[in-house]
């Protein structure tokens, strides 16, 4: 396992150890060293890994009449698209030209802000977006909030970003696990017990009291960057929307004895690894979001709960299958070969099709409940 100088450095700083909170926090947004912060990884097929935006121009043009109806119905006046962790500019790329082509009005009332911490990749946006058809602007939800927008926040694979809370079971005990420097090498070992505020929030998700099905050492991941975050975007936005699309579970599924080593991952170079410790800052960590989580953060931060849908039945709801079937006309077969295959990749259930997305809506004069606005939660046919 290769340790770098910078990280055996800081390890030392810190005594040796620190939680693997902070370990991940490191090795991905770190702004010199970071797989993020460094923008050293790469998105799309012939990259690190794949996500929807990079397949092509499909995904977008199915999510952009779901955020123009959106934007339509905010009140007058200047409005927001914003996208979170914009990874390579991609997505508001795509959106940018297909609300400029497909709601000229609207599209005049509209600005695109990027929220991107990271340097390195906010130059990567910075190219991708050249030319962009809509006025467009970085930013970050505390400039923001002194002036809160009227607009549609989207985070497209964000939320599985922030650092996780690894624990661990010790006995009777829950442990926060840490990231250790033992003879030069990294090991991830239990750390302190849980404070009792945290133990309390463990009992909704079925982590107590301790069942004999999660055995000594059986481990999952906490999300403690939920409640910030959304406090954050809440406090950016007067009135509107928020559209989480990511990996998620319910808490029944997420922390199932058989699911052992909690969700997280590494990727690189299209490869998956379990092990979160081989070459730091090289490689991209990710968690599955639990959604009873992130419903708990969103309402105490404000936000007003839409629906929730997984990403397959939301696409097909925004017409994917019309758009399959207008890949029987006339047109060179290799592109709409392309075409079709990216489509299909974007609802294969045993990957991308298993994202759920969930609304969020802030503002409202009454409490939200889903309505007609909520195009991806109707059913194909147009039934709710």
């Amino acid at each position: 396992m290769s340790l770098p100088a910078w990280l055996h450095e800081r390890l030392l700083q810190f005594g040796g150890s620190v939680p693997f909170r902070t370990y991940m926090e490191w090795v991905l947004h770190d702004p010199h060293h970071g797989a993020y912060g460094a923008g050293r990884l790469s998105i799309g097929p012939g990259g690190d890994f794949a996500t929807a935006p990079s397949l092509g121009p499909e995904f977008a043009a199915l999510l952009a009449p779901q955020l123009a109806r959106w934007l339509e119905d905010l009140p007058g006046g200047r409005l927001s698209l914003v996208e979170t962790g914009p990874g390579e500019g991609s997505l508001a790329a795509q959106l940018a030209e297909d609300l400029a082509a497909g709601w000229p009005r609207l599209a005049q009332r509209l600005e695109l802000v990027l929220v991107e911490p990271n340097a390195g990749m906010a130059a990567r946006q910075r190219q991708r977006l050249q030319g962009c058809p809509l006025p467009l602007r970085w930013s970050s939800f505390e400039e923001m909030a002194a002036a809160p927008l009227n607009g549609v926040v989207l985070a497209h694979e964000v939320l599985d970003a922030l650092a996780v809370e690894r624990i661990e079971r010790c006995g009777e005990h829950w442990r926060r696990q840490q990231v250790t420097l033992q003879q030069g090498a990294l090991r991830l070992e239990p750390g302190e017990l849980l404070e009792p505020e945290d133990q309390a929030r463990l009992e909704p998700l079925g982590l107590l009291p301790l069942h004999p099905r999660r055995p000594e050492g059986w481990c999952s991941e906490l999300h403690p960057g939920l409640a910030p975050w959304l406090a954050a975007c809440a406090a950016a936005v007067a009135h509107g929307r928020l559209l989480v699309i990511d990996y998620a579970h319910e808490a029944w599924r997420y922390y199932a004895p058989q699911r052992s080593n909690g969700t997280l991952m590494a990727y690189r170079a299209q490869r998956a690894s379990a092990d979160p410790l081989q070459e730091p800052g090289q490689w991209d960590l990710t968690a599955h979001l639990c959604i009873e989580s992130v419903l708990e953060a969103a309402e105490a931060a404000g936000w007003s709960f839409l629906g929730q849908r997984r990403q397959g039945e939301a696409l097909l709801a925004l017409g994917l299958a019309q758009r399959l079937h207008g890949l029987q006309q006339p047109g060179p077969l290799a592109d709409r070969l392309a075409r079709r295959e990216a489509l299909l990749r974007l609802v294969d259930p045993a990957a991308l099709g298993d994202f759920r997305w969930l609304a969020f809506s802030r503002g409202e004069a009454a409490p939200a409940v889903a309505s007609s606005a909520e195009l991806f939660l109707q059913d194909p046919s147009g039934e709710a």
